[in-house]
């Protein structure tokens, strides 16, 4: 059997290593969800209803 290929070195896209790819994302994954960022106080959430009725008008209009 294969020995299994050392993590560290493995190449991900960019030819970036799997580590400095997976620091890249805990960085952006921490600047995402800094308490003090402004939401958007206009924005309503949708409940189930909306979200299907913004599904099937988006499936019908893409056949146009």
């Amino acid at each position: 059997m294969a020995e299994k290929p050392d993590k560290s070195k493995l190449k991900g896209p960019g030819g970036m290593t799997m580590r400095e790819l997976h620091e890249l994302v805990k960085k952006g994954h921490a600047r995402k969800s800094v308490p003090g960022k402004p939401h958007n106080k206009l924005a309503q959430p949708q409940n189930r209803w909306q979200r299907l009725v913004r599904y099937v008008w988006d499936k019908n209009r893409g056949r146009g």
